[in-house]
């Protein structure tokens, strides 16, 4: 008689099997492009609750079981004041996904919920340190978080119409807080809707924010609210209705700058303008004084 397959496993099977080329080949060409992950590495998997850090959580963990590359992995879930039943949620998610999740408090909600200057922009960057001193505590040398391709576009165009520069996301970074920590996004080259499908195909319900800020967004009936980020979602996607490339044409651009078209660019904190070698690129021709 043939056993029935727990849910971890269905979940784990979908991942091989229906969305192999949306999510785990995706995820696997990250991995590679980006080395993300080396031989004794320990990494810490930050899970928020949400859909893209509890797919992350997954993609590792069915990684390493047959990875040539050792390495470690610590799932780890700060409450930063979640209610009861929020928090409950999470805890029922890991158990049934079977991801082994180390729980820790912080009081990052009441704090970020009591400014209003940049409360998410505080938030995020309180998280971050919270979560790199915890995993520094347990040994790791890596945190993972779960952005992924659409958060990739939505931050590099988000930059350029609400902070007036060319920025995007990066797939690692080194901690310039933390010495010897290292921060890498394994869901870089995943696309936000196909986890959405996977998550909707396997009846999984994960967390939205669970923060007041997205309960105001909700509310406000349109999806985007007081949210620079959804509202950038927002135009992306009605974008999107007739340029289907735009997101991949995006992606695609910012591996691919060129300096030599920027009238002035920063590297390292430190400002360059064209005109530095602009001379000098005339073969030794003086064209300063005059008309060409």
């Amino acid at each position: 008689m043939k056993r029935e397959m727990e849910k971890f496993q269905l979940v784990e099977r979908s991942i091989n099997k229906k969305f192999r080329k949306e999510l785990w080949g995706p995820f696997v060409a990250a991995i590679k492009r980006y080395e993300l992950i080396q031989a004794g590495d320990k990494i810490a998997v930050c899970i928020s609750g949400g859909k893209d850090s509890m797919l992350m959580a997954k993609l590792l963990q069915m990684l390493q079981r047959f990875s040539e590359v050792p390495y470690e992995l610590e799932y780890l879930v700060m409450d930063p004041g979640y209610n009861p039943r929020n928090r409950k949620k999470i805890e029922e998610n890991a158990a049934l996904l079977h991801v082994p999740v180390t729980i820790f408090e912080s009081n990052i909600f009441d704090v970020a919920n009591n400014t209003d200057d940049s409360p998410c922009y505080l938030c995020a960057r309180m998280r971050r340190g919270h979560l790199y001193a915890k995993a520094k505590e347990l040994g790791c040398n890596k945190i993972a978080l779960g952005h992924h391709f659409s958060d990739v576009i939505e931050t590099t165009v988000m930059g350029m119409f609400y902070g007036a520069q060319l920025q995007a996301m990066m797939p690692k970074l080194h901690s310039t807080n933390f010495e010897g920590m290292e921060l890498i996004r394994p869901l870089y080259c995943v696309h936000e809707d196909d986890i959405i499908a996977w998550r909707d195909y396997n009846g999984l319900e994960f967390l939205q924010c669970a923060c007041r800020f997205t309960e105001n967004r909700d509310a406000s009936g349109d999806g985007i609210g007081d949210s620079k980020r959804q509202e950038i979602k927002f135009l992306i996607r009605e974008l999107r209705k007739t340029n289907p490339y735009l997101e991949k044409n995006i992606f695609n651009s910012i591996h691919a700058v060129c300096l030599d078209t920027f009238p002035e660019y920063k590297t390292k904190g430190v400002k360059h303008s064209f005109l530095e070698t602009y001379y000098e690129d005339m073969q030794g021709e003086d064209f300063r004084d005059g008309d060409e």
